[in-house]
């Protein structure tokens, strides 16, 4: 597993489509560390791999994160 840095500034707002707390949970994880792969989500919060694709690919198609090789961040 990759290691992460937390953040200590605060974190933005969810945004308001995110209505599923999986969503809500992958979404501020990435907030949170900046950045992380599929694996480091799956590991890290303890979540089904398949369910953590599912999910980064749902925020994708909503525009709210992107990947950027193997890693998954947030969209400014």
């Amino acid at each position: 597993m990759m290691e992460q840095q937390l953040t200590t500034e605060r974190l933005d707002p969810i945004p308001a489509e995110l209505d599923s707390p999986q969503g809500k949970l992958v979404y501020l994880y990435l907030e949170a560390t900046g950045g992380a792969t599929a694996t480091d989500l799956n590991e890290a919060l303890a979540m089904k791999k398949i369910a953590v694709l599912s999910i980064l690919n749902s925020l994708s198609s909503q525009g709210l994160v992107e990947k950027d090789g193997d890693v998954y961040v947030p969209r400014d």
